[in-house]
């Protein structure tokens, strides 16, 4: 999916806002009654103490309404995500082919400076090898540099999917159906016969109809 506003740079994301979760929520259970102690001689009190303001109130089961949603199969079938990665396969193809281009005038560069080993005085040759040196160098901080660029503009327009268009849907999904919660079906173990539980299909379709695609920033460099 569209990892995280994120994350790593990832357009999965955690909408803590309307209750969704994109990673496992890990409930730690407090065993035993742990004691707040002060300092410089100040009392201390319980735990229960600590709690005596804390509401008995909590929510209902009854009155759960929950979902999930499968961010993995919507990163892979919605059709504006199909087209982002397309848009990124091919500026990464094109670097591929200028670094194989360039890396064959190197080597073929590299070949006339050893085959001039015997011809050049010792100062000529040590001046070829070293523009040869600052020639891949140079590749190599231009190429680093162009990748980089490259997914930096993916990431933003995977940003720009998720803020403008899957964010959105979700929420509206959420509304319509008065859902309490929805979790990422990626960490969810559900039973076979729960009906009316996974959302992902809506979310593809709804997300289909809104979008088709959004184009990337052309990366630096192309």
């Amino acid at each position: 999916m569209v990892e995280t506003r994120k994350t790593d740079k990832n357009i999965t994301k955690k909408y803590t806002r309307y209750g969704i979760i994109a990673a496992i929520v890990i409930a730690i259970a407090i065993i035993g009654v742990f004691v707040i102690r002060g300092v410089s001689g100040e009392r201390t009190i319980s735990a229960d103490d600590a709690i005596s303001e804390v509401s008995t109130n909590a929510v209902n089961g009854a009155d759960l309404r929950i979902a999930v949603v499968r961010m993995d199969a919507i990163q892979s079938d919605a059709k504006a995500l199909q087209d982002l990665r397309k848009q990124k396969e091919n500026y990464e193809n094109k670097l591929r082919s200028e670094l194989e281009k360039q890396q064959k005038d190197l080597e073929k560069e590299k070949a006339e400076i050893e085959k001039s080993q015997d011809v050049l005085s010792r100062e000529a040759l040590q001046r070829r090898v070293v523009e040869y040196q600052g020639k891949v160098g140079k590749l190599q901080r231009d190429l680093t540099e162009r990748a980089q660029s490259i997914d930096a503009s993916f990431q933003r327009a995977l940003a720009q999917i998720q803020e403008k268009h899957l964010d959105p849907i979700v929420e509206a999904i959420i509304a319509k159906k008065n859902l309490s919660l929805v979790i990422d079906g990626r960490f969810a173990r559900t039973g076979a016969n729960v009906e009316n539980l996974d959302i992902t299909d809506d979310v593809i379709n709804s997300l289909n109809k809104k979008v088709s695609s959004v184009k990337m920033e052309t990366p630096k460099g192309f």
